[in-house]
């Protein structure tokens, strides 16, 4: 069942972006920005699925292909597994963790 909201919010996603999307001075192409588009879909949709992980309060942001997380964590173990699951994301190049975490 979430593999299929995941897909359908993918899908979503990609259909917006091709009909109406304003590729930014940074992405050089059309190509790269719906490739970080999906980047930024797989990672929230892992964080959606893992029970260490509140994906609500962790942003995800894409560009070429190195993901940067923003956010909020309860404790470092999660902050880390938020880290450690956008590395391992299919296309990921690289990953900028600026998760905070709450005292």
């Amino acid at each position: 069942m979430k593999h299929t909201i995941a897909t359908l919010a993918l899908s979503g996603l990609l259909g917006i972006t091709a009909v109406g999307c304003a590729v930014t001075r940074e992405q050089s192409t059309v190509g790269e920005y719906l490739d970080d588009a999906t980047i930024t879909t797989r990672v929230k949709a892992k964080f959606a699925e893992d029970p260490k992980v509140s994906g609500m309060a962790i942003g995800v942001e894409t560009l070429k292909g190195v993901v940067q997380l923003s956010g909020f964590a309860k404790s470092a173990a999660e902050k880390g597994r938020a880290e450690e699951i956008a590395r391992t994301t299919a296309s990921v190049k690289g990953v900028i963790n600026d998760i905070v975490i709450k005292p």
